[in-house]
């Protein structure tokens, strides 16, 4: 199993927007991609900004080239992002999951 995560920050007074938005969109987009086994949203608040940290699981790379293409290492992003986001990092990170 594969971890993915992806990490965004956006500004203090637009976190509960952008939570919402992931909520009705993004986190049901990872879900219906077959392959995907489990997509959280994780928010940390620290001074002026939101730091937002996307955690999915995958079954496999090919798994996740149904989801984000042929780079796995991009990110992908939706058309509300580019209006909250404060940068659009362009890569994701993966991690080998173990857990025997």
């Amino acid at each position: 199993m594969i971890a993915r995560i992806w990490k965004g920050e956006v500004p203090l007074e637009r976190s509960d927007e952008y939570l919402e938005r992931m909520r009705a969109v993004a986190i049901p987009d990872y879900r219906s991609t077959e392959g995907n086994r489990g997509a959280f949203a994780l928010r940390h608040v620290h001074d002026d900004r939101a730091e937002f940290l996307m955690l999915t699981f995958w079954d496999s790379e090919e798994s996740i080239k149904a989801f984000a293409g042929d780079d796995v290492t991009a990110a992908k992003y939706y058309d509300f992002d580019a209006d909250v986001l404060l940068e659009m990092v362009p890569h994701v990170d993966h991690y080998e999951l173990y857990n025997e």
